[in-house]
């Protein structure tokens, strides 16, 4: 097996992928110059979960008296409970599959932001992605995402580098600064965004729009499983391309692991990045979302192994880490008729990592009550997504706040940076 530990040049950057049967590519000159900043030592990760993951399953507030009745069948089991939520105070747990972002947790490691949304009220996926990844105020306010813009502002004699996973690189990494990509499951030129385009149009069918939506959720899973069994290797280098295109749980798990562990191993070597970013689909969950088990439960459970590889591979420097795992907008608080839910806004997002400051949840519980719900359907939202990006890239990338407020994050002066996130 190729050393992940070699020095991060060019060169052996290819090498290291020959020795995991990936493919990298490398977009500019001196993409991985080294850094002679004490800020070389921090990682930044973000983690775009894409198709509006359920805020009310990912950390469920099981302590919340209207909970259990607004959920139904696929409210999560009570502390203690089999198939129960992992307890992370007397209201809130995390979903039974997130182990690994739990053990974090306790370790003073891991946080939830249980009321956060964008700006965006639409519902919509494209254009909630939208605002999401370009840091803009409203849809389209600009073309290059917030997270290029940032690299911009640390400016070049710091030198930090940023990674895109995947075939394409993604909205929030797209502008002016150019950065390295990394493509697990090859290139793919077709126009990703037509199927959340479809999903939005056929949302309020009540036919169509579920069977859409399992499709497409059924689709996302078998290509990313595709890709990992074709692209990846196992731990004694011998190709796993003769694996079946659909592995079960455990074998998508593990594919998850050597994602984030692989990604952990290029951001720590000598010169690697310090800023990356990935995308895992397949958390619209219209039809059928399930309980502790289910679609949904498989979702979390590949992002959690993804999580775990994460802190593997980056072995000494997850000190220096912090992983955001943020959604475009949360789901209905109630269930559907088809045991799934629909469209809402606010949302759960993770925040981890050794350079976390321990604490409790990030924002203000706006409760379940029908009179708090945002328009009678939705989780409220009490944080502004941009206000937690805001905070770690202040304390933790060492980003100025007035360039935060007028070009990370245009026009954002009202959306504070949320204070101590960082240790």
């Amino acid at each position: 097996m190729t050393d992940c530990s070699m020095k991060f040049t060019r060169r052996s950057a290819l090498l290291t992928a020959a020795g995991f049967g990936l493919s990298v590519t490398f977009l500019g000159r001196g993409a991985f110059a080294a850094s002679e900043s004490e800020q070389a030592k921090r990682k930044l990760i973000v983690i775009v979960c894409r198709g509006a993951m359920d805020g009310l399953s990912v950390s469920p507030p099981v302590g919340d008296p209207d909970y259990a009745g607004l959920r139904g069948d696929i409210a999560i089991p009570g502390f203690g409970e089999p198939g129960g939520a992992l307890k992370l105070n007397d209201t809130f747990g995390l979903h039974p599959k997130l182990v690994t972002v739990h053990r974090l947790a306790l370790a003073g490691q891991a946080r939830i932001a249980p009321a956060i949304a964008t700006t965006d009220r639409a519902r919509s996926h494209f254009e909630a992605q939208d605002v999401l990844e370009s840091g803009a105020a409203v849809v389209y306010g600009t073309s290059s995402g917030w997270l290029n813009r940032a690299l911009a502002a640390i400016g070049p004699a710091r030198k930090v580098d940023a990674l895109s996973v995947g075939p394409q690189a993604p909205l929030i990494l797209r502008g002016k600064i150019q950065a390295a990509s990394w493509s697990p499951g090859g290139p793919d030129l077709r126009d990703v965004r037509l199927p959340q385009i479809l999903a939005d149009l056929y949302a309020n069918d009540p036919v169509l729009g579920p069977a859409l939506a399992e499709g497409l959720s059924a689709k996302a899973m078998g290509k990313m499983a595709e890709a990992a069994a074709r692209d990846s290797s196992d731990q004694s280098g011998m190709n796993v391309a003769a694996q079946p295109a659909m592995p079960n749980q455990g074998q998508q798990n593990e594919q998850a692991r050597f994602l984030g562990r692989t990604l952990g191993k290029l951001m720590m070597a000598e010169n690697g990045p310090s800023i990356a970013a990935m995308s895992l689909d397949g958390f619209d969950t219209h039809f059928r979302q399930g309980s502790s088990e289910g679609q949904l439960a498989q979702r979390l459970g590949y992002l959690d192994a993804t999580i775990g590889g994460l802190s593997d591979g980056l072995g000494f420097a997850w000190q220096h880490a912090v992983v955001v795992a943020a959604t475009e907008f949360g789901r209905t608080a109630r269930v559907n008729g088809t045991g799934g839910t629909d469209h809402g806004t606010a949302s759960t997002a993770l925040i981890l990592g050794g350079a976390l400051k321990p604490g409790d949840i990030i924002g203000d519980w706006p409760t379940l009550r029908s009179g708090k719900l945002f328009e009678n359907r939705d989780t409220a939202p009490t944080v502004d997504m941009r206000s937690l990006f805001k905070g770690v890239l202040s304390d933790h990338m060492g980003i100025d706040g007035r360039a935060l407020d007028q070009s990370v994050f245009p026009d954002s002066a009202g959306a504070r940076p949320l204070d101590q996130l960082i240790a």
